[in-house]
C-alpha cells in the first residue's frame, strides 16, 4: 500500500504567463506557494479474486476489468502511461475540486507519486511535475498552464520561470518573521461556486494570445515588482495587497468568464470593509477568494463575508509526499515504467 499526500497551491502574480502558448514566445513567471491543505491518495494491488480488475474511489465509484473503461480521463490515462494493473485507488482531499486551488493537478502529482512508489520506483520532483503536464495537457488535452503541477510537485514560496527552454523553480527568500507577517494578512473565502479550469480556459481563448498580450505582459512585470517587495526587509509588505488588488483588475481583461457579477460584488465587499486587495484563484468564475488584510481589519472583511466559509491557512514547504510506504509484489512482466 502507497499513501502520498500532495498540497494545494494559490498564485498570487503572473497567471496566464504560464500557458504554453505564450511563454514560448514571450516568457513567463508566477509566484505561488503551496499551503497546508492536500489530497490523499492511496493506491494499492486489487487482490484477484474480484470479478473485475480495478477500484477507483473519488467522488464516485468505479470498478472495471480494463483500463480502458475507466471514466475519469486523468486516472485512465495515468495508469494506461505507467502501466497499471490491478490497483485499489482512493481519493480524498481537504478542500473541494473545481475550486481554483490546483486540486486537479495536485491529483495528476501525488497519483503519478503514488502509482511509482507502487511500483518501487523513486522519481524526483521535476520528473512528476514534467509527467503531470505531459498528463494533463497532452494526454487528457486539457487545456491550462503548467504552473499548478509545478507547484504540487516542489511545494514551497516560488517564483517559477517560463521560457522556450522550459521552466525552473526559484524559491523566494523571505524573512520568517516577514513571511509569518504575509501569511497573517492573507485570508481565504470559499465562495460555493466550483467550475472546471478547463472549462475557464477554453471559453478565455476566444480571445486571442495577441488581444490579450499587452495584458500578459504587465502581469508578467508585476512578478519582478512583488517578488521584489517580498524580498526586501525595508519594502511596505501592504503594496503586496494593493498590488494584488491591481493584477486582479488586469487579469480581468484577459478573458470575459474570469469573473461574474456575484464574484465582483462580493470582492467589492471585501475591499469596502478593509482589504487592501486580493483576487479569485485559479482561472476564475468561482471558487476561493483570497484577501490582503492588515489586522486592524480583518475582523470587518470577516463580517463582511460572513455569508462564506472563511478557511484558516499556513504555508507549507514540502510538495508532494509519500507518507506511506509498504509495496506489495506483483508479478507483471508486460510492465514497463519510463
Amino acid at each position: 500500500m502507497i499513501i502520498t499526500q500532495t498540497p494545494f497551491r494559490m498564485s498570487f502574480f503572473g497567471g496566464g504567463t504560464d500557458m504554453e502558448n505564450y511563454f514560448r514566445e514571450n516568457k513567463g513567471a508566477v509566484i505561488s506557494t503551496t499551503f497546508d491543505k492536500y489530497c490523499y491518495v492511496n493506491v494499492r494491488h486489487l487482490p484477484r479474486f474480484f470479478d473485475y480488475r480495478t477500484e477507483l474511489s473519488y467522488s464516485q465509484i468505479e470498478r472495471v476489468t480494463s483500463s480502458d473503461e475507466i471514466q475519469h480521463p486523468l486516472i485512465r490515462n495515468a495508469m494506461q502511461l505507467l502501466d497499471m494493473q490491478e490497483i485499489r485507488l482512493t481519493y480524498e482531499a481537504d478542500l473541494p475540486a473545481r475550486s481554483g486551488l490546483g486540486t486537479s493537478s495536485s491529483f495528476a502529482v501525488g497519483m503519478l507519486n503514488a502509482f511509482y512508489a507502487l511500483k518501487g520506483k523513486y522519481v524526483d520532483k521535476k520528473r512528476l511535475a514534467d509527467k503531470a503536464i505531459y498528463l494533463e495537457r497532452v494526454l487528457c488535452k486539457e487545456a491550462g498552464g503548467w504552473q499548478d503541477q509545478i507547484a504540487a510537485a516542489y511545494g514551497g514560496f516560488n517564483r517559477i520561470n517560463f521560457s522556450e527552454d522550459g521552466y525552473e523553480v526559484c524559491p523566494i527568500i523571505i524573512a520568517p518573521e516577514r513571511k509569518r507577517q504575509l501569511n497573517d494578512g492573507l485570508m481565504m473565502f470559499f465562495t460555493g461556486f466550483t467550475r472546471f479550469s478547463a472549462d475557464i480556459q477554453l471559453a478565455n481563448q476566444a480571445e486571442t494570445i495577441a488581444e490579450k498580450k499587452k495584458y500578459l505582459n504587465e502581469m508578467y512585470q508585476l512578478v519582478n515588482e512583488a517578488e521584489q517587495i517580498l524580498t526586501d526587509t525595508y519594502a511596505d509588505l501592504n503594496e503586496f495587497g494593493r498590488m494584488l488588488d491591481y493584477s486582479w483588475k488586469l487579469k480581468r481583461n484577459t478573458g470575459n468568464k474570469v469573473s461574474t457579477s456575484a464574484i465582483d460584488k462580493l470582492y467589492n465587499k471585501g475591499i469596502r470593509a478593509g482589504a487592501l486587495g486580493g483576487k479569485l484563484l485559479g482561472a476564475g468564475g468561482g471558487g476561493f477568494l483570497i484577501f490582503y488584510v492588515r489586522p486592524e481589519y480583518q475582523q470587518a472583511v470577516k463580517e463582511a463575508m460572513r455569508d462564506l466559509l472563511y478557511i484558516p491557512f499556513a504555508f507549507e514547504t514540502g510538495g508532494t509526499k509519500v507518507l506511506y510506504y509498504a509495496p506489495e509484489e506483483y508479478r507483471n512482466t508486460a510492465a514497463v515504467v519510463d
